[in-house]
């Protein structure tokens, strides 16, 4: 059988299943002409996928096929609560040919900060958990923001940090994993970084950046990237009022820090929005019409997250 009714095949099955979810369902693909050269070789490091314990537009496997479909070099799955090291290793077998990371989040369903969790993931069969996000729904931080009397993860206490997270930071040097942020305060997020550098953790990002709750201002990026992290910028759907004011402000903070220390990604799989890579690539369409050119691009969306992910 040829190629091209396999993937017209592919692509009708996870549209089908995705609107079974109710995601995705009545909202319209990425369309233009830089579409397919904007996602051949791109690297998404936050995408939202089923199963969860809320409603997801794509399981593992359909991510993994869409990204495959699209030409994609990689993709990172990410769950709040669950580890996905072992989604990621089946998922490789559902879309061969393309790259699929996991990960563990930090939250209290894995013990919170917990160097065992962290060193659990990496024992996973194929090893393909790769990120640790330092707590995130869960974070101190978070629920701060959320002015809520939830059960929280501490990560420092009193200016420093804490003996547990210096040890989670241990392990992620350890075994060359990627450090990322999570939702963690500005102040905390640099005193990881910090201890990252120290201990010489290769790997680390800014999860969100410079968005809410963590909300780093351009001279803390500046001092994040002075550490060796990069900057997180998720589009999150940007179908809607606020959309257009979301894109003028990042290309402004963009141009500030410089685009070798920034990554872009989609921060999709919400139930209602668009399905990944149409999502990522209508957000790389927004940025050019702001200015930025195809190198710079794929600067953001290929090389920089293939870097953070020890990719050659």
């Amino acid at each position: 059988m040829r190629v091209g009714p396999i993937v017209a095949f592919i692509a009708l099955a996870v549209g089908m299943a995705a609107a079974q979810r109710g995601g995705g369902a009545g909202i319209p693909q990425a369309t233009g002409p830089n579409v397919a050269r904007d996602l051949r070789g791109a690297v998404d490091i936050h995408v939202h996928s089923a199963p969860d314990n809320v409603r997801r537009s794509v399981d593992g496997f359909e991510a993994a096929k869409l990204a495959q479909q699209h030409g994609m070099r990689a993709i990172v799955l990410k769950n709040h609560f669950d580890p996905t090291a072992g989604l990621a290793f089946l998922a490789r077998k559902a879309a061969p040919g393309i790259e699929i990371f996991g990960g563990v989040d930090l939250n209290l369903p894995v013990g919170g900060m917990n160097p065992n969790a962290v060193e659990h993931m990496t024992q996973v069969d194929g090893h393909w958990g790769r990120m640790v996000w330092m707590s995130t729904f869960d974070a101190e931080n978070q629920i701060r923001v959320n002015k809520s009397n939830a059960p929280f993860v501490r990560v420092s206490q009193n200016g420093q940090l804490l003996p547990e997270t210096k040890a989670v930071i241990a392990v992620i040097a350890k075994h060359n994993l990627v450090l990322a942020s999570g939702h963690t305060s500005a102040q905390e997020a640099l005193l990881m970084f910090e201890e990252g550098k120290r201990l010489g953790v290769q790997h680390m990002v800014a999860t969100h950046g410079m968005g809410p709750p963590t909300s780093l201002t351009i001279d803390q990026a500046k001092t994040a990237i002075g550490f060796g992290a990069f900057i997180e910028f998720c589009s999150g759907t940007l179908a809607n009022a606020a959309g257009q004011e979301k894109i003028d402000r990042f290309a402004d903070q963009i141009r500030q820090l410089g685009v070798d220390h920034v990554i872009l990604s989609s921060d999709l799989g919400q139930a209602g929005n668009p399905l990944p890579p149409d999502g990522f690539a209508t957000y790389l369409e927004a940025l050019r019409k702001k200015g930025f050119s195809d190198q710079e691009l794929d600067r953001m969306a290929k090389q920089n997250p293939a870097a953070l992910l020890g990719l050659q």
